[in-house]
């Protein structure tokens, strides 16, 4: 019967049933069958939603629409190419570092590509870059801010495996800027090789760029310095980021109608912040189950049978993590697969915060990743292309973010610097 059950699940997945229902559907089953009543999902739920943190969710979630509905994209992609087009490779870094914001604080890549492709693509392309560079790069962008803060992600894994915020919004700050330069290495020397011409520095628009980003500019150096100069909170943090934003687009820029926009914008973002919500609590009472019938430690005994050490065990976490990157979004894996492999890492001594710069990195290559990463999805939608063409210029940064992985997993330091320099 119960076989019967998981497999009528298993289909009605196929069938393109929402992601909650399935997870809520299984944890039911099988706490029925464990004869434990069913109210224990329910428990994990009202568990975690009693955590003051969980409020930054939705908080930054609407600051981050916010801005991408607002003028914010132009007035940051002018900024960057003030200062940065004049480098080679200065226009993609521009794209890069864009893409970095935006995705920091919405916490979807979606939005930034919607946002910020329509920008990018024609300015590159006008510079002369390849087309399949262009969409390479706008599609592979869209995930890279995902390890900066106040990314949501980075707050989801902290919940879930209860792991200092803080900690982890510096330790995603080398690792992020690490793959940016990666990216800018490779798009400085295709620059150099397509003989793109450089123009040069520019005063006068460089302060016109930030006279008109005057008010966009001090924000993630407010939010840094408000939570590690010990003023406030994270939850503060995303408090003041949303009055801000709120002032700054509505009243000083005139970017959005409070009547008029606000509603739309708040609707939009709280539907993706329901979504995370509705998978937190039907996921956690899952893997409550799991973690019951001692699931992990079954995991982790035969694990220790083929590995040994903690370097094949890394091996072992990035392919398992690279397929789950490929099958599921992000806020999915998160709930579901970190607390399974939380309590097996620290079997091997695996930093709890590096683990998390690990996962995301994982999570972020699962965007751009063939067959089904959504990025290609959502790139060929925005920019009228065929999938297979954006899995083909996708391919070269793929690599270059695969790379990125093993440095960041089989050397700590770049995740963990600056979180030793602040203990």
């Amino acid at each position: 019967m119960t076989w019967a059950i998981v497999g009528g699940l298993i289909a009605l997945a196929l069938l393109g049933t929402p992601l909650y229902a399935i997870i809520g559907g299984l944890a039911l089953v099988l706490f029925f069958f464990a004869e434990i009543d069913s109210a224990a999902v329910f428990i994990e739920l009202y568990r975690v939603t009693s955590q003051p943190t969980l409020v930054a969710i939705p908080l930054f979630t609407f600051a981050g629409f916010l801005m991408a509905e607002s003028g914010t994209p132009k007035r940051l992609t002018r900024l960057t190419k003030a200062f940065l087009g004049a480098l080679p490779g200065g226009t993609p870094l521009v794209a890069l570092v864009a893409c970095g914001f935006f995705t920091a604080f919405t916490g979807a890549s979606g939005v930034t590509i919607i946002a910020l492709g329509g920008l990018m693509y024609p300015m590159l392309i006008k510079e002369q870059y390849s087309k399949p560079f262009t969409l390479g790069l706008i599609t592979s962008s869209g995930s890279l801010g995902l390890l900066f803060p106040p990314s949501l992600p980075l707050i989801l894994y902290g919940l879930i495996a209860q792991v200092n915020i803080d900690q982890l919004f510096l330790a995603g700050i080398l690792p992020g800027i690490f793959l940016i330069l990666i990216f800018f290495l490779y798009s400085f020397f295709t620059g150099i090789k397509l003989k793109i011409p450089i123009n040069p520095f520019d005063g006068a628009e460089a302060w016109a760029a930030i006279k008109e980003a005057r008010w966009e500019i001090p924000l993630p150096f407010l939010i840094l310095w408000g939570i590690y100069g010990g003023f406030i909170t994270v939850t503060e943090a995303a408090s003041v980021t949303v009055v801000y934003v709120l002032l700054v687009e509505v009243f000083i820029y005139r970017d959005l109608q409070l009547g008029r926009d606000i509603p739309a914008i708040i609707k939009k973002s709280m539907v993706l912040v329901g979504a995370i919500l509705i998978i937190l609590g039907t996921a956690l009472g899952f893997t409550s189950y799991l973690v019951d019938e001692q699931v992990p430690m079954q995991i982790l005994e035969g694990m220790r049978y083929y590995i040994k050490d903690q370097l094949t065990f890394l091996i072992a976490l990035n392919v398992f993590l690279l397929i789950v990157g490929c099958l599921m979004d992000i806020f999915s894996a998160i709930i579901v697969v970190v607390p399974l492999i939380v309590p097996i890492a620290e079997s091997f001594d695996v930093n709890m915060v590096h683990l998390g710069i690990i996962f995301l990195t994982n999570l972020e290559i699962g965007y751009m990743t063939p067959p089904v990463g959504i990025n290609l999805f959502l790139s060929s939608s925005r920019f009228n292309e065929p999938v297979l063409t954006l899995y083909k210029a996708s391919l070269p940064f793929l690599g270059l973010m695969l790379a990125g992985l093993m440095l960041i997993t089989y050397f700590p330091g770049i995740s963990l610097f600056l979180v030793n320099a602040f203990s």
